[in-house]
């Protein structure tokens, strides 16, 4: 459904995207997730023909995304991540004109959205700029696929809103796939990761690794610990110093230390890190997450 190979872009002196390739199949989930600044929204504006790659090529539904940018545009949904609606038309309104920019109906195509439609129809005449964060991005939802597209492009569309309307979104778009969408989302929260069939985590522009979520998380190598004490601020330091530590980072009330455990054991780093001040140390071995794999990876990629 879309390939894309060796694409790159850079704006003046900055490398948005590095010799990026991937491919998506039909009706397939595909991830990119990354955080603010990896090059998510380039790589989307590019493959839904808003703007040309320095390099490389891409065919999207089987159409080239230089030479055939009018049809691909009939045949692609895209939602910004940024609210991009008429703020002073209803969300009737929105609908109705971006129905008539594409040549369709609500009422052709309402089997396609009803499911999301029906949630923010009792507000129809309210105006799209008084809606709340969840109803906004129903609502440019609904925009995107009201010409019924093939492939639907969503740029963090879970961004900015609560976590009720996050996982109404995701239940959404599953449904989408089972009707045969292919949707390429991306978005900088990990959890989301294992929401799809396939990701690909990018940072600088560069793709560390694709592949499905569970093998992404599989191919973590080392040993992992949870630690956390009364003095956090100064304890992330104290464990990057401590010999037998590979790398230390924050995750929440916590901080996730891949260790050596041929040269550190639990008790021992505890012990020290008691000698140094510290109370209420916690000290477990954990599962690795798609977040400590990403890190994993950036960490490598530096190193490289």
């Amino acid at each position: 459904m879309l390939k894309a190979n060796n694409i790159s872009k850079k704006y003046k002196t900055v490398q948005a995207l590095s010799h990026i390739s991937f491919e998506v199949g039909e009706a397939e989930v595909f991830g990119i997730i990354g955080p603010d600044g990896a090059g998510k929204t380039t790589l989307f504006r590019i493959l839904t023909t808003l703007i040309l790659a320095d390099e490389g090529t891409a065919t999207v539904d089987g159409l080239d995304v230089v030479k055939d940018f009018r049809e691909i545009r009939n045949r692609v949904g895209y939602m910004p991540g940024r609210f991009s609606l008429y703020q002073d038309l209803s969300i009737e309104e929105n609908l109705n004109f971006f129905a008539k920019v594409f040549n369709t109906s609500v009422k052709e195509n309402y089997d396609l959205v009803k499911d999301i439609y029906q949630q923010i129809e009792p507000f129809k005449k309210r105006r799209a700029g008084a809606l709340s964060g969840g109803m906004k991005q129903k609502l440019a939802l609904c925009c995107a696929l009201i010409h019924r597209p093939t492939i639907l492009f969503l740029d963090e569309p879970t961004t900015g809103i609560d976590p009720v309307s996050r996982k109404e979104l995701w239940q959404m778009l599953r449904r989408l796939k089972e009707q045969g969408i292919t949707i390429i989302v991306s978005t900088p929260y990990m959890d989301e990761a294992s929401l799809c069939d396939r990701i690909a985590l990018i940072q600088d522009g560069v793709f560390l690794k694709i592949d499905t979520p569970d093998n992404i998380v599989a191919q973590f190598e080392g040993t992992l610990w949870g630690v956390s004490a009364d003095r956090m601020s100064s304890l992330l330091q104290d464990l990057r110093k401590e010999p037998g530590v590979l790398t230390a980072f924050t995750f929440g009330d916590t901080y996730h230390v891949k260790v050596d455990p041929m040269k550190i054991k639990k008790k021992e780093l505890a012990t020290k890190l008691e000698e140094k001040g510290y109370q209420e140390v916690e000290i477990k071995e954990i599962a690795a997450g798609i977040e400590d794999c990403f890190m994993e990876l950036g960490v490598n990629t530096k190193m490289n």
